[in-house]
């Protein structure tokens, strides 16, 4: 019956082909009817193209394995607890195979640290969404400094942005009765003290931006109406977002406003003894990081001039905002970019990339002269290192290195660098016959573009092989070799190794600009205007892929999710005879009307504003949606997204489908009805639809 109906839908969207399904505006868009998230027609056409898409990748017989692989991978218990340092003890949440919906749980720090961790218990979200009847997926937890026994727990239904709010003792380890409470929105929250929280939310009309985020932030004290909180800071309506936080130090709480007038800037006040914030002269793009002796730690995205002196783009700056004065931390070299920045009780963890390798050092500021001194952190070489825990009232911190084929390691690392060797992960595939490369391709403006190539050896000597190139390009995020991450994602070491590399097939990572692989300019090098420079990164490596007899274009795949999902409909669009099989997942499709669509407004700093006809004319070259046509070589797409995903509309990916289908080509196309921008809820619904896309390249670059 499913399929019949699936049949009947299929027809109907046909009758659209004679309708412009890319057209320019919404009087002439004929599948606006599929961005009602939950009205019953677009439901029943996704319940439609599910049973068709499901049916046809599960019938793959390679994709049993490939489902029971993967979910042995991301439910193992042999898995490392990473967690987080405060008051003597590692904080932990966890998801395996009994524990679906997880566990937030701790162990007093000299039991983790020998490797045999106790662990207790703080909230089991499996019990508590039976015990409530509450589709209960773990969202954010904000506690109070330094006892970390006050707490604010979010509770998000399906995995959806926003969420309910609750407090939390992690002392009694239960909910607060008549505790701080807040309902499901989009909220911002931080301790001031124990009895008053600084708070955005949806408090009614006005309250919130255009993007959907808190547009004011009120000071609520305890026992007190949160309507009745006074309002300590406002936002312009086209903001992103504004709030107010507090940073905890040596008994003082150091409160900062923040006002994000768009994605990547941002405008931070300071609060004074008289309750009123000043604004700091910092430049629009930094990044807030702690407080470490009265002073503010940031990074600077863009160059600064300050009181006679120059900081550089990408540079780690401790500014007083007492004296007005800034120091110099740490600038980061052409080939370097900062990644992560802990602040301990006396000293700065900062985490880097060189030429897209780890790097982890520690800065301690001198007393007298105000210098920083420096001392690397030992630590394996040619893999990913990620600050596990840095601060919590201590300078004890907690480093990870992994690659695509080293299981990740977590290293214990006291104030004086001494790194210790703490956990392992086991290995989840034979990487004895793998290689990892890392190359460089050329884009047509002549920029060198690196990329990691993983298989087999004898494969990759061979040649003509399988090959799937995974790419991102966007909003300052690197693409990194990892092995294995939490949530983790199927181009990551462990799956992809086991579910296609061990079975022939090559893993490419791409460092296409938009990224921050090499700092703020790498990512500004495809903001707005020049986004078209991330595609032809991209496509420069998969030339380069093929013209190395690596592989062949009917053996090339590719995927990318969220902003990768935007690429990959540029992909298929502008070159779609470059590639045999796109995975799709929970895309920006329709750049015509993202803006318009949830969180969409908040991130036109990354694309432009499609209102604007000046900027409409970059932005419609590429937007997928608007640059599908008939009669083209695209290839069987798989696409994926999520019902509950309340930051990219799943809008998106129905209206590409329904286009398609109207234009008449084929597609797989998979929704699941919970799960947020994550586009799963669980590690079992994770496993299912990571076998669904590595059998969809199975069947595409492998046929039997």
């Amino acid at each position: 019956m499913d399929i019949l109906n699936f049949l009947r839908i299929f027809l109907l969207t046909l009758l659209f082909a004679g309708t412009a399904a890319h057209a320019d505006d919404d009087a002439t868009d004929p599948f606006l009817w599929l961005e009602e998230i939950e009205g019953e027609r677009a439901l029943d056409w996704v319940r439609a193209q599910n049973a068709h898409s499901q049916a046809a990748l599960q019938a793959d017989p390679r994709f049993p394995a490939m489902h029971a692989e993967a979910r042995a991978i991301l439910t193992s218990k042999e898995r490392i607890a990473y967690g987080e340092i405060h008051a003597g003890h590692v904080y932990n949440y966890w998801q395996d195979d009994q524990a679906v919906r997880g566990l937030w749980r701790r162990a007093d720090l000299k039991s983790y640290r020998a490797g045999k961790p106790r662990w207790e218990i703080l909230i089991d979200l499996d019990r508590l969404a039976g015990a409530e009847g509450e589709n209960w997926i773990h969202g954010d937890i904000e506690c109070l400094a330094p006892a970390y026994i006050h707490c604010m727990v979010e509770l998000s239904r399906g995995g959806k942005d926003a969420g309910v709010w609750r407090e939390f003792d992690t002392k009694a380890k239960r909910f607060v009765e008549n505790g701080f409470f807040l309902p499901e929105a989009k909220s911002a929250v931080s301790w001031l003290d124990a009895d008053t929280l600084l708070v955005g939310t949806d408090r009614g009309a006005g309250t919130l931006t255009t993007s959907g985020y808190p547009r004011t932030a009120v000071r609520w004290s305890r026992d007190t109406a949160l309507a009745e909180a006074p309002v300590i800071l406002e936002g312009e309506t086209t903001d992103v977002s504004a709030q107010v936080f507090a940073e905890q130090e040596s008994g003082r709480a150091h409160v900062f406003g923040l006002r994000t007038p768009s994605f990547f800037e941002r405008l931070y006040s300071y609060q004074k003894p008289d309750g009123k914030f000043a604004p700091l002269p910092l430049p629009r793009n930094a990044d807030y990081e702690g407080v470490l002796g009265g002073r503010a730690i940031f990074v600077l995205r863009e160059t600064w001039q300050h009181r006679n002196g120059t900081y550089p783009q990408g540079t780690v700056i401790a500014y007083d905002p007492a004296a007005d004065t800034a120091e110099l931390v740490f600038a980061a070299a052409e080939n370097q970019s900062i990644e992560e920045v802990g602040v301990g009780e006396a000293s700065l963890v900062i985490v880097y990339l060189e030429d897209v390798v780890g790097r982890a050092t520690r800065f301690t500021r001198h007393p007298a002269s105000g210098h920083w001194r420096r001392a690397d952190i030992a630590l394996p070489d040619k893999g990913t290192v990620s600050l596990v825990s840095a601060g919590g009232g201590t300078d004890e911190a907690l480093v990870s290195f992994e690659s695509l084929t080293v299981p990740g390691s977590l290293y214990y690392v006291p104030a004086e660098n001494r790194s210790q060797r703490i956990a392992t992960t086991p290995a989840f595939y034979d990487a004895a016959d793998v290689a990892v490369e890392q190359r460089f391709a050329t884009s047509p403006d002549g920029m060198r573009i690196p990329y990691f190539v993983m298989g087999r050896k004898e494969v990759l000597s061979a040649g003509n092989a399988p090959t799937v190139q995974y790419g991102y390009g966007g909003f300052l995020a690197a693409t990194l070799p990892l092995y294995y991450d939490d949530p983790a994602r199927p181009q990551h070491g462990a799956l992809a190794g086991k579910l296609w590399v061990s079975r022939g097939g090559v893993l490419v990572l791409s460092n296409i600009r938009g990224g921050s692989e090499y700092g703020p300019r790498w990512h500004e090098a495809a903001l707005k205007e020049h986004r078209q420079r991330s595609f032809d990164d991209f496509i420069a490596i998969s030339e380069d892929l093929i013209r190395s007899g690596l592989t062949s274009k009917k053996k090339l795949g590719a995927f990318g999710r969220s902003n990768g999902g935007l690429l990959m409909g540029a992909l298929l669009t502008q070159r779609p005879e470059l590639y045999a099989a796109l995975d799709i997942g929970v895309p920006l499709f329709d750049m015509k009307r993202y803006n318009k669509l949830l969180a969409g407004a908040s991130w036109m700093g990354e694309y432009g504003d499609p209102d604007s006809p000046e900027e409409w004319v970059f932005i419609s070259r590429y937007s997928p949606y608007q640059n599908l046509r008939a009669g083209q070589p695209y290839p069987l797409i798989f696409c994926y997204t999520s019902t509950k995903d309340d930051r990219v509309h799943p809008g998106h990916a129905r209206k590409a489908i329904a286009a398609l289908a109207a234009l008449g080509y084929p597609y797989y196309y998979y929704e699941n009805i919970e799960g947020g921008h994550g586009g799963t809820a669980n590690q079992d619904q994770l496993a299912y639809r990571t076998a669904l896309e590595y059998a969809y390249f199975a069947k595409m670059l492998m046929p039997e």
